[in-house]
């Protein structure tokens, strides 16, 4: 045991001081405007150089501080979260190969060292999604595997096209071809990649399947890596995409996404299925504003996002970890008196979701707001921005009231404390980072003040919206038609909101069961039926009977048989003159 604490701590020391080590190099590099390209001839042969690419500048330095930052944290809290767990070095294990395939992909500007990256992120997160090994973990794990597949092979595809142009460093590229057909091809596969990975309409139901994984995994997915990787592609790929339909596209779907996740969580009992539809909803935003063509507001939000969505799943741990493994809200109630610190992280970090203005969720998500009301919006898109605004507001509320508010529901034996000093630590120092990382960011990112002039209904819009999203989702909580016999009246409409929109139905039996069966019966009727009856097997039978035949030949008189052959042939033609 003493050796498994050892390797959580000094993973988390090893990953601190990197963090750290990159971050000052990313403010080097944001304030005099350095980038680094670094080419690593890893061989040649026959004059043909196989060269890795490494582009250091300030967007990619400062986010894999922040990913080692909060990968830090997390291994630190598991070291007390997974405790008793025999297998706890190789869960560490897994966790550092899954922040080195995210930092692999953060540093490639070539599409083939993506894909090793990209391909490391999917098989990881799969390991880690099945660590608890039963059936509800393999089958979020398949499905996982399964959604994210389909990206894998967009990214294939727009790999084999890149050799248009002569070599697979995108970054050379993306303004000069930007209008040209090649590239709006390549442009439309690495979108529909980063929706399978970001998990965008229609491949949202993995995200919340995917909770299936321990909470420490859930807290580093949903906060810095995986889901973000996606995100963090198109900010590259960016000009390609605001220059065409793709942006349109790209905008439609994201807002849906926002909206279907938004109403989702107001329907979930399940706190780190709200938490993920939670994510859900903030990958909708971050996407949005990327369609638009603000890639670097798109960065700033993802960081932000990062550190109060990697506390609130660290909070949600805690709890779940005193309530012996119970995940129903509906169970929790009067937690603020039980576990005060928790509590307090878990309010802040809520806060910080909801825009609370000065903590670090406000800082990005009311300039995205704002920039949405400048920017020419179809009727549509503005709604959706400002509605899954306002249901934001509604599900954190409803998740508040559920577990703070009132009485607890639990045993009345239990045994809630807040006396796990190492997960509180990790906790209370993301809680100091989600107060103070979104000005910092701001500052550093957003150097020079911009003045966003709107109207004065337009600029307390986001306020009437969010203050009307928390008053309805508190009498939404507290009326009998949510957990009374009135509420079977609207089973329909609820079922349908509830469940993501049908989204893991039509994902399970339209992505993965049916397609299975079906290839089962291509695989059997032609591969082992037809094609084998008139193929291989056919050839075969052939040759078998015609080695008979001559090997009934050899082992017989031959000439005997040529003779009587001719013989028969010059009877025949004497007789036939």
């Amino acid at each position: 045991m003493m050796w498994s604490l050892s390797v959580c701590f000094l993973s988390f020391v090893f990953l601190m001081v990197v963090s750290l080590l990159l971050m000052s190099w990313g403010l080097y590099s944001i304030f005099f405007d350095v980038v680094i390209f670094v080419e690593w001839e890893i061989f040649n042969l026959n004059s043909s150089s196989v060269v890795m690419t490494l582009l250091f500048d300030w967007m990619s330095l400062m986010f894999m501080s922040f990913v080692l930052f909060i990968s830090s944290l997390v291994i630190y809290y598991s070291d007390e979260y997974m405790y008793g767990d025999v297998y706890i070095n190789r869960f560490i294990i897994l966790v550092l190969m899954f922040v080195l395939s995210m930092m692999f992909l953060i540093i490639s500007p070539n599409l083939i060292s993506i894909l090793l990256g990209w391909d490391g992120l999917g098989l990881v997160s799969y390991c880690l999604v099945i660590y608890y090994q039963n059936v509800k973990s393999y089958n979020a794990g398949m499905l996982t595997a399964l959604s994210n597949r389909i990206g894998d092979v967009a990214l294939l595809m727009a790999i084999a096209w890149m050799l248009n142009f002569g070599s697979w460093n995108y970054i050379y590229y993306l303004e000069v071809a930007v209008n040209s057909d090649i590239m709006m091809v390549i442009g439309g596969l690495v979108v529909l990649a980063a929706m399978t990975k970001s998990a965008q309409l229609p491949f949202s139901s993995w995200l919340p399947a995917a909770m299936a994984a321990p909470t420490p995994v859930s807290a580093l997915v949903h906060s810095s890596t995986l889901v973000t990787a996606g995100v963090y592609l198109l900010i590259r790929f960016n000009c390609i995409i605001v220059t065409n339909e793709l942006g349109c596209m790209l905008l439609l779907i994201s807002g849906l996404t926002m909206f279907m996740a938004g109403l989702g969580a107001n329907f979930e009992f399940d706190l780190k299925k709200i938490i993920a539809l939670s994510t859900l909803s903030q990958l909708g935003l971050m996407m949005s504003i990327l369609a638009m063509g603000f890639p670097k507001l798109a960065f700033f939000h993802l960081l932000t996002h990062a550190l109060f969505k990697a506390l609130l799943f660290m909070c949600a741990g805690a709890i779940i970890h005193n309530m012996s493994n119970c995940q129903d809200i509906r169970f929790m109630g009067g937690l603020c008196y039980q576990m005060p610190l928790t509590s307090m992280c878990f309010h802040v970090s809520n806060l910080a979701l909801c825009g609370m203005p000065f903590l670090a969720g406000f800082y990005s998500k009311d300039l995205i707001l704002e920039i949405s009301s400048l920017f020419t919006l179809n009727s549509i898109s503005f709604f959706l921005y400002y509605f899954s605004t306002g249901l934001t507001v509604c599900y954190s509320l409803r998740l508040v009231y559920y577990s703070m508010v009132g009485d607890c529901n639990f045993f009345s034996l239990h045994s809630l404390n807040d006396e796990g000093w190492i997960m509180l630590r990790g906790m209370l120092t993301l809680m100091v980072m989600a107060i103070w990382g979104g000005c910092m960011l701001s500052w550093v990112i957003f150097p020079s003040p911009v003045m966003i002039c709107l109207p004065l209904m337009m600029k307390v819009l986001v306020l009437v919206v969010s203050g009307l999203g928390g008053w309805l989702g508190y009498e939404l909580s507290k009326s009998e038609v949510s957990y009374s016999l009135q509420g079977l009246s609207y089973y329909l409409s609820v079922s349908f909101m509830g469940s993501m929109w049908f989204m893991p139905f039509i994902s399970t039996y339209g992505v993965n069961y049916y397609p299975l069966i079906l290839g089962n019966q291509v695989y059997k009727s032609f591969d082992q039926g037809w094609s084998e009856d008139w193929g291989g097997q056919m050839f075969y039978g052939w040759v078998v009977s015609y080695s008979v035949i001559v090997q009934w030949w050899q082992n017989n008189s031959l000439k005997v048989y040529l003779i009587s052959f001719v013989l028969w042939v010059c009877s025949l033609i004497l007789i036939m003159f």
